[in-house]
């Protein structure tokens, strides 16, 4: 059971750490503003406005939709290195990257608890996984 834990919780770090690793270490990327103008299907789009030295402005980039993006209103961002793909940044990207964590840090507590019988440690598990996505819910907003 302990490896199954470790397991859920290899993977929340490895399915956050795709988006994480942009906001997280955003020296030498292009960080900016997009001021979403559409949205369609799983993206929306928009002008990114450079903030950074060395970015240069561009007239589209896509920004995943979600809950916390909306038509009309300015992010910002960071932009994935050679790509028009943009990321949200600031402590909102941050804690929005690593939602996945704290999904598996909810699950990985279930398996500890029930397979490990280690009830202090699942509670510290899912405790902490509740307060990330409770503060990248908040964030978001």
């Amino acid at each position: 059971m302990g490896t199954v834990a470790a397991l859920i919780l290899f993977a929340g770090v490895w399915g956050s750490w795709g988006t994480a690793q942009h906001v997280m270490l955003a020296k030498g990327r292009e960080a900016g503003t997009v001021r979403v103008t559409r949205c369609a299907g799983d993206t929306c789009t928009g002008p990114f406005t450079p903030t950074s030295q060395g970015a240069r402005a561009r007239t589209r980039v896509e920004l995943a939709d979600s809950v916390a993006v909306r038509k009309g209103q300015t992010y910002d961002v960071v932009l994935k290195p050679g790509t028009t793909d943009a990321v949200r940044s600031g402590p909102a990207g941050i804690l929005y990257a690593w939602v996945p964590l704290g999904g598996a840090l909810l699950l990985a507590s279930v398996v500890v608890a029930g397979g490990m019988r280690l009830t202090r440690a699942a509670w510290l598990l899912g405790l902490s996984g509740a307060v990330l996505l409770t503060s990248a819910f908040l964030a978001v907003q």
